[in-house]
């Protein structure tokens, strides 16, 4: 096995300059770098990981932390994060906090105790603990998907990366009003989390856009997983009014109303209509296919890894939240028939099936 040293012979410079090549921690002149560089290819020389560590205070690794890591959501978004920061060189200790402040706290100690140059999180929906901690140790951190509102732009204690919640979620809603609904249920998401509120207020301004009232009891908690939204989907379908429209908040909540349909023997558009927030690879399998809100979960965990890099590099720059578009997916759950007329008007991205390279 190739060691600096035999880098350092083959390239004719000291130990120290190649050192200061692997690492970063001095400027080189560009033909020694090069020198550098090609001895290592010739030699297959691999650098000690832990050794450079002890030499810049750096691990290259970074620390995530999300919750239902085998969510498709959440699986694509750890996709984007492992594909970037394997692009930018470093590796990726994963914890999975179960939506449990407690243990969140505990992964999140555990990851920076492993020495992480920073972290990735999607906080629980009462994450003051959390925030206390990363605050109090200075960990650059990045909040994914989840976040903060802060007081003013500039002025949270961390950069964020999520998707837009609100003008999607509206765009659903007055979709459904469109069609002739006037009775909109909503399965919403687990109460504390950002998602839910954003969630929560889109479907409420949709509404307003319809020129419809907001009607509380139509909004039921799902908690954000399948068994929750059953249970709420079968309140909703219990008022002497029901809707005669559904929104899921997330992929989870729309298995569980769909659960709650088949069980009473409702079909999907016929006996109601059903709309979610959160497409996923099998939306299109169901009869009918689900008219839904695309994520871009693979993209916002890419580039929740570039905000974190840019944490490093400029440790004294504003915080910033960068919040991604979605795309609305138009399949026939809601009521449309197919092929589907041209969306107008649309705040998103309309994307149909055909454009997306599947078979009806």
């Amino acid at each position: 096995m190739s060691t600096m040293a035999d880098v350092a012979r083959s390239a004719g410079v000291s130990v120290a300059t190649v050192s200061h090549v692997l690492n970063g921690t001095r400027p080189v002149l560009p033909h020694t770098r090069q020198a550098v560089l090609d001895a290592v290819e010739s030699l297959g020389y691999t650098p000690n990981s832990l050794a450079r560590s002890l030499v810049t205070s750096r691990t290259r690794s970074i620390g995530l932390a999300v919750s239902a890591i085998s969510n498709p959501y959440f699986t694509e978004i750890l996709q984007g994060v492992e594909a970037a920061a394997l692009e930018a060189g470093y590796s990726l200790l994963i914890a999975d906090p179960h939506d449990d402040p407690e243990h969140e706290l505990k992964v999140v100690q555990l990851l920076h105790g492993r020495r992480v140059d920073g972290m990735i999180v999607a906080p629980s929906a009462e994450p003051g603990d959390l925030v206390a901690y990363l605050r109090r140790q200075a960990v650059p951190t990045v909040l994914l998907d989840r976040v903060l509102e802060p007081a003013s732009p500039g002025q949270g204690p961390f950069d964020q990366v999520c998707a837009e919640n609100s003008g999607p979620m509206a765009e659903l809603v007055t979709h459904l009003a469109s069609l002739g609904h006037r009775r909109i249920g909503l399965v919403a998401g687990l109460p504390g989390l950002s998602t839910t509120s954003e969630r929560v207020t889109g479907y409420r301004q949709g509404l307003a856009a319809a020129g419809l009232d907001a009607d509380d009891e139509l909004v039921v908690s799902g908690s954000s997983e399948a068994t929750g939204a059953e249970r709420a989907t079968a309140a909703l379908l219990a008022l002497p009014a029901a809707p005669t429209a559904l929104v899921t908040a997330n992929n989870a909540m729309t298995i569980g109303a769909l659960r709650a349909l088949r069980e009473r023997g409702l079909s999907v558009p016929g006996d109601i209509a059903l709309a979610c927030f959160d497409d996923f690879a099998w939306a299109d399998l169901f009869a009918p296919r689900l008219t839904a809100i695309a994520q871009p979960s693979r993209e916002m965990g890419a580039r929740a890894v570039q905000v974190l890099l840019d944490r490093l590099a400029a440790p004294d720059r504003e915080t910033r939240t960068v919040r991604l578009p979605c795309a609305f997916v138009h399949r026939a759950s809601c009521g449309c028939p197919e092929p589907w007329p041209a969306e107008t008007g649309s705040s998103l991205e309309s994307t149909s099936q055909s454009e997306k390279g599947t078979t009806p």
